[in-house]
């Protein structure tokens, strides 16, 4: 075959790709508008909160709310996260709005009731520390899609954990999230729209 032939059935290939491609967007364009889901983000859930009240999913309903998971000895990302997000706070109340965190522990070992209280009570009376038994964590981390993993270090550990922040209107649903490091000006303009709603 020459080269010429070559060249020729390369473009052919191309063509046929590209039009396979177009096709392929036509029919999910066109097969009807995505609709957000309706139901409750995650799954449900029967924990503690660090008074070591009962909490569940549906204390989280009835008014937007952000929620955080992480844990108490994270050196960096979670004392960081919440201390932004009870600047949010801080800075919504100035308009008249309110808006509660609930930080969910990925380490229920090591952060019991009262750890969590103090933890919580250092940054925001509007901050609220969940934890409870570790299979039952285990349960709503994997129902929420959380990444969690124990990480050795030498006679300690830590822990490895998604960094985001899950944004929920009041009925519960995932109306966004806010990604560890975002600048703070978008941060801020997601958390007033999800509280003008």
């Amino acid at each position: 075959m020459r080269p010429i032939a070559y060249v020729r059935l390369a473009l052919w290939v191309v063509v046929a790709l590209l039009a396979g491609a177009t096709a392929a967007l036509y029919f999910l364009n066109t097969s009807g508008p995505i609709v957000a889901s309706e139901a409750p983000y995650g799954t449900p859930f029967q924990l503690v909160d660090q008074d070591g009240k009962p909490i569940s999913d549906k204390d989280l309903r009835g008014r937007p709310a952000a929620i955080f998971f992480g844990f108490t000895h994270c050196p960096e990302v979670c004392p960081t996260t919440l201390a932004e997000m009870a600047n949010f706070q801080n800075e919504l109340q100035k308009e008249g709005r309110r808006l509660p965190v609930y930080f969910v522990t990925v380490d229920p070992e090591r952060d019991s009731p009262a750890v969590m209280k103090d933890y919580t009570s250092a940054l925001s009376p509007d901050i609220t520390g969940i934890t409870g038994d570790p299979a039952t964590i285990a349960e709503m981390l994997k129902g929420w899609g959380i990444y969690a993993r124990k990480v050795p270090q030498g006679d300690d550990y830590t822990m490895d954990h998604t960094a985001s922040v899950f944004l929920l209107d009041a009925e519960g649903r995932l109306k966004g999230t806010i990604a560890y490091g975002e600048d703070p000006a978008s941060a801020l303009d997601k958390l007033e729209r999800l509280t003008a709603s």
